[in-house]
């Protein structure tokens, strides 16, 4: 581990000597996650990539891309773009970025199964806002609006976030 990892504990986010409160998928830690699991995987993930909407807010970093209308994020292990990012019309599977509410104005994208994907393993794990204090996601670690935008603005090449197997 480095001064730069984010290392998810069971009382929140250990990051740049700060605890961030958050929260994790409703399957709970999992060390072999499957698509649909609602686990958050075990593992070290590298950050790999920075999602805004240009319409809600400023540009947070000079390496964060926009997220336009008809980004989407294929989640059909059946189909070659599975755990990619895809623009609508889309017939597959697939997540909305764009989103009406607000749980993806800012989006930290993982490693989680990228670039190859192995189909089932389970798609994206995101670091996004959380629809309210302790209710889960579908396996993305997800944190109040101010403290992502504060995380997000911390992250420098090197970090990873480190969820440990002894959570499981």
């Amino acid at each position: 581990m480095t001064p730069r990892d984010m290392v998810l504990t069971r009382q929140g986010l250990r990051f740049m000597g700060r605890m961030w409160p958050c929260t994790i998928g409703k399957g709970g830690i999992r060390a072999e996650k499957r698509e649909g699991d609602g686990g958050t995987p075990v593992g070290v993930h590298r950050i790999v990539g920075l999602l805004y909407r240009p319409d809600r807010m400023a540009r947070p970093t000079d390496w964060a891309v926009p997220i336009r209308p008809g980004d989407l994020w294929s989640d059909d292990p059946t189909h070659e773009d599975y755990n990619l990012m895809v623009r609508a019309p889309y017939p597959y599977s697939h997540e909305t970025l764009r989103r009406g509410d607000r749980l993806y104005d800012l989006v930290l994208l993982t490693d989680w199964n990228w670039p190859r994907a192995e189909k089932g393993r389970g798609s994206a794990i995101f670091l996004h806002r959380w629809r309210r204090p302790g209710y889960p996601t579908e396996g993305c670690v997800a944190f109040r609006p101010d403290h992502l935008h504060r995380i997000a603005g911390l992250i420098r090449h090197e970090t990873r976030l480190i969820v440990p197997e002894a959570l499981t």
